[in-house]
């Protein structure tokens, strides 16, 4: 990879994560976990969990693309 591509990708890779920091964000306002038996606190359960998935993928990847 040149050190162009390099740049375009973690540039891209900053732009996702900020992205899904801010909707992360949103979802944990008022974000409490699992009420049981409340299926709008589930989905926005699954919101949350899937949002911070993402965060922590984008970390990780933009960790190893900066050790190149």
């Amino acid at each position: 990879m040149s050190t162009e591509d390099l740049q375009n990708k973690f540039y891209l890779l900053n732009l996702k994560l900020k992205y899904y920091e801010d909707k992360l964000t949103k979802e944990m306002v008022g974000y409490r976990g699992v009420i049981h038996e409340s299926a709008v606190s589930e989905i926005k359960h699954s919101k949350v969990m899937v949002y911070q998935a993402m965060v922590e993928s984008l970390k990780e990847e933009i960790e190893k693309l900066s050790k190149k």
